[in-house]
Formats: C-alpha cells, structure tokens, sequence
C-alpha cells in the first residue's frame, strides 16, 4: 500500500508513461507549433491556434493533477488526473490532425486531407474507451477495499482551478470547431466543458468525504466518471466513424441545397445529389437539368453560379454541378 492508501507500484506505468507524454507534448508543441498564420486561411488559423491552447492547457491540468492525486491518494482524483494524461495526447492528436488536414489536395490526395481530422476524433475515442477499463478496475478494487483519502484540501484548490481552466479552454474550443465544423476539435472542446462539472463533482465528493468519512464515495464518484468517459467515447467514435464511411452531411444542410436548387428558376430539375464530409470540407455533387436549347456556354454559366453560391452558403465547401439537357422521355421538370 503506497501513499494515501493506493498502490501505486500498480499505477506507476501510467504515470512514467503520463509524465512521458507530457515531455512529449512540449517537446512537439516547441519544434511544431509555430506555423507561418500568414499562409494559413482564417479558419484554418483559427483551429491551429485553438489545438496549440488544447495542447498546452491539457498538459498543464495533467501535471498538477497527477501531483495532488500523489499527495492525496484519491482513486477519483487519480482516475481524473489518468483521464487528463490522456487528454494530452488526444490534444497532440488534435493538433497533428488539425494541421495535416489543413495541407491543400495535391496529386495523390486530389479531395485534400480533411479526413485526418476524423480519424483524430476517432482516435480519441479509443484512447477514452481504454482509459475506461483501468478506472473501472481501480475503482472496483476499492470500493471493495476502501481507503482513507488524505490531504484532501491541496486536491480540492487543484479540481477548483482546473475545472475553471477546463471550462475557459473548452468553451472556446467548441466555438471554434462548431465555427470551422472541426470534429477533433469539438470533440475536444466539449470533452473539456464536461470535464470542467466532472472537476466540481469529484471536488464535491473529497469535501463529502472528509467531512463524513464516508472513503466509499471516493471510488463510487470514479465509476460514475467512467461511465460519463464511455458514454463520450461512444458518441465521439460514432460521429468520427460516419465521417470516415462517407456519410452525407446533415439533414438541415440537405434541406439547404434541395430549397435551393429548388427555388433556382435557371434550371428545369436536378437528381444524383450527393455529399460527403472531408474533415471541415462539404464534398458536393448533383446533376442539373437545363433546357435543350441552351448553349453550352450559358449551361456553363448556370453551373458555374450554381456552385459558387452553394459553396458559399455551406462554407468550407467544394460543389461540384454536372449539367444535362432536358429529355422529356426520361426526366420531368419539377
């Protein structure tokens, strides 16, 4: 039995392997965070800045929450401060895909890098769900072999802090992702925003303890930590897992184009609407029926508009309109 009644001999891989990561995720934002803003678009600078803060404050709150779950002993604060390691290198994950999907398409990549964004989202999930299972154990152990939970007033300024961090940091990042649609970096910002009231709970649950004595508590509150942590993996990974096996985008954005194209007095019909997500990127693709007698050029022009107008109104976004002339035998206007 080591300080503050947990094992650490049992803990002592994740936390070389959290402090580790921490160096790691200094060492990287060092040599790779300072990209040239000027040759990034607005919304691309925008997520680089947000995944450099994600980096930075996750690095911080993993540090001292390793320190105080050390100095109390607190399997619910241990469980947060494993939660935050992992939090680091999600934000690193975050980062690496927020950058590489900002690269432009080129020869091999001809729909661009967007991708990598989704498969960061998706990464994280798993990094959650594996994090699920050791707390889960911990917690198990001693909620059948409660302990004495020290030193809790120390624990208690580090949760009030990083709740207010979690709750600043994450705020803005999911503004930015919703902003730029960036699905690693929503998925951290709202990662962040909970974990600010997971923050006040278990800082409700150490003052309940000391107060009552009640050490059951401690393990029970990392439980219900665990299920929130699975509950946001599994939403995460779904959301990511979509983007990856091209599903179309949303509902409302659909509705969008249709009442567009709809309302477009320029064209007689239109059919094969297609769509896909790239990261931030709205792929797009439909096919517009014009009149017969139309010059090419004036058919050109009609898709040319078409494309920018959508384009803009689902930005980022890259349409692409297929023109064909009027058949009444196997096409009927709207």
């Amino acid at each position: 039995m080591g300080l503050g009644g947990v094992e650490w001999a049992k803990w002592w891989p994740w936390l070389a392997g959290g402090g580790v990561g921490l160096l790691a995720a200094a060492v990287f934002w060092l040599k790779y965070a300072h990209f040239d803003a000027k040759q990034l678009e607005p919304s691309q600078r925008r997520r680089q800045q947000a995944a450099t803060l994600s980096v930075i404050f996750n690095s911080l709150q993993a540090l001292v929450k390793l320190i105080a779950a050390v100095a109390t002993g607190s399997v619910v604060l241990l469980s947060e401060a494993i939660h935050s390691t992992v939090d680091v290198l999600a934000s690193l994950i975050a980062f690496i895909g927020v950058r590489a999907a900002a690269e432009p398409p080129d020869d091999e990549h001809p729909y661009g890098h967007g991708k990598i964004e989704s498969l960061s989202g998706f990464g994280e999930a798993l990094l959650l769900a594996v994090t699920v299972v050791f707390v889960v154990i911990e917690a198990a152990n001693h909620l059948l072999r409660p302990v004495a939970v020290a030193h809790v007033g120390s624990g208690s300024w580090v949760l009030a802090l990083c709740a207010i961090g979690a709750l600043i940091v994450g705020s803005r990042l999911k503004k930015v992702g919703a902003a730029d649609r960036s699905l690693a970096l929503l998925g951290n910002g709202r990662h962040l925003v909970i974990d600010s009231g997971i923050s006040l709970t278990v800082l409700i649950v150490l003052q309940i303890t000391r107060i009552t004595g009640w050490n059951f508590l401690d393990p029970l509150a990392a439980l219900m930590l665990a299920v929130w942590m699975g509950w946001t993996s599994d939403r995460l990974g779904r959301q990511a897992f979509e983007q990856l096996i091209d599903r179309r985008v949303s509902d409302e954005e659909i509705a969008k184009i249709k009442a567009f194209l709809t309302a477009e007095t320029r064209i007689i019909s239109f059919h094969r609407l297609r769509s896909r997500l790239s990261g931030a990127v709205r792929l797009i693709d439909v096919h517009i029926v014009v009149p017969r007698d139309l010059s090419v050029v004036d058919a050109h022009a009609i898709a040319d508009d078409i494309e920018q107008q959508l384009g803009a109104s689902l930005a980022p976004a890259d349409v692409v309109v297929h023109v064909d002339p009027f058949d009444p035998n196997v096409a009927e206007p709207l």
